[in-house]
């Protein structure tokens, strides 16, 4: 069986947030892999890394009781449209935004906490 890369890609690109993380998921669990890239400076780094670590992901481990008003801050922070936005908030742990800064990383904690979510800074 050949596969059809060319239809592969087509249908990833038109796959939303939420289905290309089922199938990230789908694949891990399968094929018994990890999509987290490998560090490899950390034992070069020892205690040092944590506190000159200036990237973060904001996830939102608890949607907590008010999830419309967790949806509306998930679509605030992330563009997301309303669909992909409650799918986040409905399959947590989820992370919302990857990559920000700590300033930026601590203003949407605090903005999903103000809405009852509570979140880890990873």
């Amino acid at each position: 069986m050949a596969l059809d890369t060319e239809k592969i890609i087509a249908d990833l690109k038109e796959a939303s947030i939420l289905e290309l993380n089922d199938l990230v998921k789908a694949i891990e669990d399968e094929f018994g892999v990890s999509a987290a890239a490998p560090v490899a400076a950390a034992g070069a780094a020892g205690g040092d890394a944590a506190a000159e670590k200036d990237s973060f992901d904001v996830e939102l481990t608890e949607s907590g009781d008010q999830k419309i008003k967790a949806i509306k801050a998930v679509r605030e922070i992330t563009g997301l449209g309303l669909k992909d936005a409650k799918g986040l908030v409905d399959n947590v742990p989820s992370v919302v935004k990857e990559g920000v800064a700590k300033d930026e990383a601590e203003e949407l904690k605090s903005k999903l906490e103000a809405v009852g979510g509570v979140v880890t800074l990873k």
